[in-house]
């Protein structure tokens, strides 16, 4: 499984970007998408997570800012509202779930990743 994300660029602090993220190749199903990122200097994190269409979770520092959404099996998009400085990184988008196994059953359970695209916060 592919994934290609977009959306990424330069903003001010309080604009708003949206990353979006599709995933391509042969698999069974997708049960998860979302999004991690890494600020120069630190650790991975997750920022948000969406089960399903409606299961969703947040870091608490993007909660109410952020709103990921999944357009279909196949796609995922990342509202980033209000947006700060410390918001700057590096976004990974990220699927899991399963391949395809003989006569289209489910296969062995994927986790792929996108490569990043970069969100800057101009202060």
């Amino acid at each position: 499984v592919q994934l290609q994300a977009s959306g990424g660029g330069l903003v001010q602090a309080g604009g708003s970007l949206r990353l979006s993220c599709a995933a391509s190749g042969s698999f069974h199903s997708i049960s998860s998408m979302g999004w991690y990122r890494q600020a120069p200097g630190k650790q991975r994190e997750l920022v948000a997570r969406i089960t399903g269409f409606h299961d969703t979770n947040y870091a608490a520092s993007v909660k109410d800012r952020f709103t990921i959404s999944r357009d279909s099996a196949k796609n995922t998009s990342l509202q980033m509202s209000s947006l700060k400085p410390e918001d700057t990184a590096a976004y990974y988008c990220f699927a899991e779930g399963l391949g395809v196994g003989r006569g289209w059953s489910p296969g062995r359970a994927f986790n792929s990743w996108g490569p990043g695209t970069l969100v800057t916060v101009s202060s």
